[in-house]
């Protein structure tokens, strides 16, 4: 066989082993990749307007959104299910604290994925002592299944007991319920406006400003899970899920992994519903996960999941970096030392740092 053959056939024989390598090493992102090819996008949601001026006043900004003002406010429930976000529910509590009535907090002692975790909240509720008087909180221990539950499963059934802690909180008719992860802050102004006013969608998505990692890193404004319900006994049940075609814009705050110390991001790594997307253990390395906090990359080595060519090319790489700390929750600013990570510069962990206080059981 002629030489130039014998060196072609091994050009193309290496050629397709680095493909079955590069194909190998990479095929988990070529669902995400082709997603615009494969996958339908939701339908659009109805976006309403969001007005807002401190020296408006409620009745002139109820009317301005075409609603109508109240002669008093609604109470407003606040319902969570919490996993270990202790600095980011300080936060909520802090800056919704005297809007909210009742804060309703569901906290289980094993994750989405079975594994076991101590009652985070009880040993730290004395951190909370300045919103105990409003806050109703229960655990949740999970039936025993063998095999253990599927995740997405587990955490259908946890938020199905959220349902019952609702019931017993004292809420009637016409008051309004928030339904929202620990670290989907709706805004002081959004609550407010929902408390004053009347005319609005009985079930009304609330789009917030979607970070990762801090406040460093503004993703985007695809954050839309978060939802304020007009309570109806026998009709009104907790769900995370898309339940309405109406969304108020620019309402408030999603933090994503936005944890103080390294060993909760490989916590939340391992317990949530999607830990599937660990698929080495190297993703777990602390000093990985430092640098990419610092990079604005991806936990999970994922492309976004995007439904257009346009945007899905638009969003690869690391995220933007954001030097603005502007309209982000007040006591965030107000307490910019103690929550200096969350902060445009701060994304440097440190093991030591935390806002738990050891031995602070509340029974």
């Amino acid at each position: 066989m002629p030489r130039k053959l014998h060196l072609l056939l091994l050009l193309l024989l290496l050629l397709s082993a680095a493909g079955a390598a590069l194909l190998f090493f990479y095929m988990h992102l070529i669902p995400s990749l082709l997603r615009p090819l494969w996958d339908t996008p939701p339908r659009p949601f109805i976006r309403l307007p969001h007005f807002h001026s401190p020296n408006a006043s409620l009745p002139f900004l109820c009317r301005l959104h075409g609603f109508s003002p109240r002669s008093s406010p609604r109470r407003v429930f606040d319902a969570v299910i919490f996993s270990n976000e202790l600095d980011i529910l300080h936060l909520r509590y802090r800056t919704l604290l005297p809007l909210i009535h009742r804060f309703l907090l569901l906290e289980s002692n094993s994750t989405f994925t079975g594994i076991p975790k101590p009652l985070l909240f009880n040993k730290n509720c004395s951190i909370f002592s300045f919103a105990s008087h409003k806050i109703i909180y229960r655990s949740f221990t999970p039936p025993s299944s063998n095999p253990p539950l599927p995740p997405f499963d587990f955490e259908s059934n946890q938020r199905s007991a959220m349902n019952s802690l609702i019931s017993l909180s004292g809420i009637t008719d016409d008051d309004l319920l928030i339904m929202s992860d620990a670290d989907e802050i709706p805004s002081p102004e959004t609550i407010e406006l929902l408390r004053w006013c009347d005319g609005f969608p009985s079930i009304l998505h609330l789009e917030l400003r979607h970070y990762m990692y801090s406040f460093e890193f503004l993703v985007d404004f695809s954050s839309w899970r978060a939802t304020a319900n007009i309570y109806r006994k026998g009709e009104t049940f907790y769900r995370h899920s898309r339940r309405s075609n109406f969304i108020l814009a620019d309402a408030g705050w999603h933090c994503s992994f936005c944890f103080r110390r390294i060993k909760d991001f490989v916590f939340k790594m391992k317990a949530y519903s999607h830990a599937d997307r660990v698929r080495k253990t190297s993703f777990l390395d602390e000093g990985r996960i430092q640098r990419i906090i610092c990079e604005g990359g991806d936990l999970f080595d994922m492309l976004p999941e995007e439904y257009n060519f346009k945007e899905l090319l638009s969003k690869i790489g690391p995220i933007p970096k954001s030097q603005s700390a502007i309209n982000l929750p007040p006591y965030l600013i107000e307490n910019a030392e103690r929550f200096r990570y969350l902060l445009p510069g701060g994304c440097e962990r440190s093991p030591e740092t935390t806002l738990e206080m050891p031995d602070s059981s509340c029974g």
